[in-house]
């Protein structure tokens, strides 16, 4: 069966939602034990239950991807298990709105203390792992935040920018050592995150934003966690075993038709 996760072990931070959920389903379905890591124990359970339904194999664990002893708990959950690490998806992550001015430095910590401090920790104790274990793929979510200028997304681009740097930096020192890292770059998916993010920041407004977040995708809509899940198991699969240091924007043609408006500018 092509994409199979059979007999393997992945993590994915940030399961009890939105696309970690989708990816945590997909993974599940294709024979993966998962390892569901969320900061709520109720959502990362409700995820826990679908995959049980299906007939899947989950372990779900409470963990903070910003706090240094919360990752080594959450990891060490693996360990006791006597199950080796085989995937890892890096996947938590929260958003915010604001410029460089508008943004204080209590926003922009907390922004960079879950976006990149959270991959750093579960890269770095991944790393320890699958280098002891002989390998394994390492896949982080980063943003089209990360290739191109966002409006009001000065943190939120800072964060995934830095997601996009360490994702190389980690496929070149480990490729020897048989770890694969990609990161995907989505533009908009539609997700509680969205939601909670316009309910934040543009109250009473939210409908008329969803509307127009959505027209600014070439496409004609945002994407769906299903969209991101489907390239995470490929990324994640034997399928991928070439391909390792790369960045896969998934933006319903936002940077296609960036180029082409360039193009015709000169």
């Amino acid at each position: 069966m092509m994409f199979s996760l059979r007999e393997k072990t992945a993590i994915v931070t940030g399961a009890g939602s939105g696309i970690g959920r989708a990816i945590a389903l997909v993974f599940a379905k294709q024979g993966a034990r998962v390892v569901l890591f969320d900061i709520s124990e109720a959502a990362a359970r409700a995820v826990g239950s679908e995959i049980d339904a299906a007939g899947g194999e989950h372990i779900a664990v409470v963990c903070d991807v910003a706090d240094t002893k919360s990752v080594r708990a959450g990891f060490e959950v693996v360990d006791r298990s006597s199950l080796r690490l085989d995937i890892l998806v890096n996947n938590a992550g929260i958003a915010h709105v604001g410029t460089v001015l508008s943004t204080d430095e209590t926003a922009f910590d907390r922004v960079f203390g879950v976006n990149v401090r959270g991959v750093y920790h579960c890269a770095r104790a991944a790393a320890e792992r699958m280098k002891n274990g002989g390998g394994g793929v390492i896949l982080n979510m980063a943003s089209i935040a990360s290739v191109i200028g966002l409006e009001d997304r000065f943190a939120y681009s800072m964060s995934k920018g830095a997601v996009l740097a360490m994702t190389r930096s980690i496929a070149v020192d480990f490729i020897h050592s048989r770890i694969r890292c990609n990161c995907i770059c989505p533009a908009r998916i539609h997700t509680p995150f969205v939601d909670e993010m316009l309910k934040r920041y543009y109250p009473g407004r939210e409908e008329a934003m969803f509307d127009e977040l959505s027209k600014a995708q070439p496409i004609g809509r945002m994407g769906t966690p299903d969209d991101v899940a489907a390239l995470a198991l490929y990324l994640c699969s034997d399928e991928s075993s070439f391909v390792t240091g790369q960045a896969f924007p998934m933006d319903g043609g936002v940077l296609s038709v960036l180029a082409s408006k360039a193009k015709e500018a000169k």
